[in-house]
């Protein structure tokens, strides 16, 4: 049986329109999109399952999917990132939403299966979960799934590894390698939503501090460049010697974690693996240290080794908990180390995610229209270009436009 939405307040749906309202007025590349296809509906008899950040700017992007035709049912992608007002919302529309803000891993879960229980032929996902479910414990519904679409880096790390397995279940789409993706969400909105995040968090001064980042990404570019920004010196932490080599030559210092550890105030982690900083480098840090993560999942700043560690928890600030190690030193962790720019914060600026579900719409579109073979794709340049075009236009800025020489100049080995 299909259940219509689970969420924490319904009366809450006023402040959802309101916050909705304010996104939707800085996302021209969306409206621009979903005006094109107002009439034509290309998404009617479609059915999306979408597992996202479930905060204003997404709710713009669910209600135009349900605007172009589909039926639309969403669950949270993170425990901390849901805001309430906006599920209230949203549910109130006629969108099928499950999650609240705070929800256990046990829910959590559950709200996936309840948004998988519309039977959907699209997905969208951030993070792979929503796959992953599918992949081993729903495959009853993966015949009738014409495709979907990833837009984190995380994310598709986990698709490339179900690939190579032979175990993706359908077609996707490699939304987070897009140009009009990568390039700018996860350099400019990571950047400036994670230093938004932790400033508010903890009103502290940044300039002059040391701040540790841990890979050196697309993310993790952002996210230094912002620090440096704000007078901050930033030590960067790789194990690709590109990577490192980059942020040297960008004006970073480059240390191991190891070395690292005595010497950071600020340590970001946004390297999308496991245990980046642990039991070996808690123990040496200084008292007052600064712990966060903008990787996708919590598992970089790794949880069970600062609780064993520590002889003293405490709650002190909203979205700070403070660790005493047995030396007295005390270690804040923001947001429970998880996502901290949408747990601590409202993610990426309106915007940036202005582009990202513009492209997560096209693709979406794409996916209704093309029958694909299982495989793991890149967005078509022609998509992918249409979303930086429409960008420029909504900001009034022209293209050069190349003469016919100049392309066959181009074209030509000849000089």
């Amino acid at each position: 049986m299909k259940t219509d939405y689970r969420i924490a307040d319904k009366s809450l749906a006023p402040e959802g329109r309101r916050r909705i309202d304010w996104a939707w007025q800085y996302m021209p590349v969306l409206r621009l999109a979903s005006e094109k296809w107002s009439v034509a509906k290309p998404l009617a008899g479609h059915t999306i399952a979408a597992c996202l950040h479930l905060e204003a700017k997404t709710a713009c992007l669910l209600k135009v999917l349900k605007e172009l035709g589909a039926e639309v049912a969403t669950a949270g992608s993170n425990p901390l990132s849901t805001q309430d007002p906006v599920c209230a919302a949203l549910a109130e529309e006629g969108i099928h939403v499950f999650s609240r803000r705070g929800m256990s891993a046990e829910e959590y879960d559950e709200n996936l299966g309840l948004a998988l229980d519309w039977n959907p032929d699209i997905i969208i996902d951030d993070g792979g979960d929503l796959v992953a479910m599918l992949a081993e414990k729903r495959r009853d519904l993966i015949p009738a799934i014409l495709g979907g679409c990833e837009e984190t880096t995380t994310g598709i790390k986990r698709l490339r590894a179900m690939e190579k397995e032979k175990l993706l279940p359908f077609p996707m789409l490699a939304v987070n390698d897009a140009k009009s993706k990568h390039l700018f969400d996860n350099r400019y909105g990571t950047g400036q939503s994670v230093w938004d995040a932790i400033l508010r968090t903890t009103n502290l001064v940044v300039a002059g501090k040391n701040v540790v980042v841990c890979g050196y990404g697309w993310c993790g570019k952002g996210v230094a460049k912002r620090a440096m920004g704000l007078g901050a010196k930033v030590t960067v932490v790789e194990a690709d010697p590109h990577c490192a080599l980059e942020a040297l030559m960008d004006g970073c210092e480059i240390m191991d974690m190891e070395q690292a550890s005595s010497a950071g105030d600020v340590f970001i982690t946004v390297t999308g693996d496991i245990k980046v900083i642990r039991r070996e480098h808690f123990v040496k840090m200084k008292d007052g240290a600064i712990l966060c993560n903008a990787g996708h999942f919590d598992v970089e700043v790794y949880l069970p080794d600062l609780k064993a560690l520590s002889v003293e928890k405490k709650d002190t600030r909203t979205n700070i908990e403070t660790y005493v190690m047995p030396n007295g030193n005390r270690l804040h962790l923001l947001g429970e180390g998880r996502l901290v720019n949408l747990a601590a914060g409202d993610g990426h600026p309106v915007e940036i995610m202005d582009m990202s579900f513009a492209m997560q719409l096209l693709s979406a579109i794409y996916i209704a229209e093309h029958k694909l073979e299982t495989a793991l794709y890149n967005v078509p340049e022609e998509l992918d270009k249409t979303i930086a075009e429409l960008k420029l236009e909504s900001l009034g800025l022209r293209l050069e436009i190349l003469t016919d020489e100049q392309k066959r100049y181009l074209a030509d080995w000849r000089e």
